[in-house]
């Protein structure tokens, strides 16, 4: 019989790789894993208890926020603040950062930022959603209280970053630099066990995942690349939930792409939140990341809630879809 190694046992066999092996991270690790078991136990009960729906306001981005939306962003910083080892953390579903107070002596190195639960629209139909988050080491003094600096940090100084699954599993995924490993939760033993290790994910696919319904309001290049696609009688794929379609992209190959349109000309996914630390961990798999130009982790970001286009995923193919997207471009029109 295999022997099943549990999440917190890697983390502790795995704190040599750290650049800064002093325990901080790996027990921080470990905290957010825990979060994610409760979110996880909360979203299969979701339907049974008035989780469903929207509790009638919007999250920094202005758009509905859904009552699991908020009871995953207060569990993560809840426990986050518990743990003694961050000392800020940025969410999607607030305007401004959040200070943490440290406990007692102890002076905690690291920020977090997440999206807490990402795929909010599907949340009500029972599909796939996820958590997506990074931690950076902070940048200002240790002693005072952290700063818009420690945030607003390009995606390359990341030190960890993950995302977790909610499906007909939930799985964790995660990277400190040094490949990236999967976790399954076993609801039997209330432990995520390793069960993807070493992930890499293939240089090229035969899945593409997009919202074609805009490919009206796609400019020219990335309809071409879409046609490109069709052409090769590539499959569409679309959950609809990044992190969902980011996940299956990394384990079978394929591209994801988020472009501009119209009326979100900088694309509409968030840089911090879900685009820096997915680029960083399929990076880490041997994948690729950019906004169609840039590497996505060498974006300086400016502010908190900045958005970037982004086509992510197997090597190859994000590669391809850049030549489409050099392509002389006509200006984007209003729709």
């Amino acid at each position: 019989m295999r022997r099943v190694t549990t999440l917190d046992e890697f983390i502790i066999q795995r704190q040599k790789d750290f650049a800064y092996a002093s325990g901080d991270l790996s027990k921080l690790l470990r905290d957010i894993g825990l979060a994610a078991k409760i979110v996880s136990r909360e979203v299969n009960k979701a339907g049974l208890v008035d989780l469903a729906g929207s509790i009638g306001t919007d999250n920094s981005s202005g758009e509905r926020q859904q009552k699991l939306d908020k009871l995953a962003d207060d569990m993560l910083i809840s426990c986050l603040q518990n743990s003694g080892e961050c000392c800020g953390i940025a969410s999607e579903e607030n305007k401004d950062f959040v200070t943490i107070k440290s406990l007692g002596d102890h002076d905690p190195k690291y920020v977090v930022i997440f999206d807490p639960l990402d795929g909010s629209s599907n949340i009500d139909v029972s599909v796939t959603i996820g958590t997506i988050f990074g931690i950076y080491r902070r940048v200002s003094p240790p002693k005072g209280p952290v700063t818009a600096e420690d945030f607003l940090q390009k995606g390359t100084e990341m030190v960890a970053a993950g995302y977790v699954v909610y499906g007909s599993s939930t799985m964790l995924v995660y990277t400190t630099g040094h490949g990236v490993n999967g976790f399954t939760l076993d609801p039997s033993i209330g432990e995520f066990c390793l069960s993807h290790p070493n992930l890499r994910i293939p240089e090229d696919g035969n899945v593409y995942s997009t919202n074609q319904g805009s490919y009206n309001k796609y400019p020219r290049e990335v309809r071409a690349l879409i046609d490109y696609c069709v052409d090769k009688n590539m499959s569409l794929r679309y959950i609809g939930t990044m992190v969902a379609d980011v996940h299956r992209n990394l384990l079978k190959g394929g591209l994801f792409f988020y472009p501009p349109t119209g009326s979100s000309p900088n694309g509409k996914l968030r840089l911090l939140y879900e685009c820096n630390p997915l680029a960083f961990l399929v990076e880490q798999a041997g994948g690729k990341a950019t906004d169609g130009r840039r590497r996505i982790l060498e974006i300086q970001p400016t502010e908190l809630h900045q958005r970037t286009p982004i086509y992510i995923g197997s090597k190859n193919m994000v590669e391809k879809a850049e030549v489409f997207v050099n392509l002389a471009a006509e200006p984007i029109e209003k729709p």
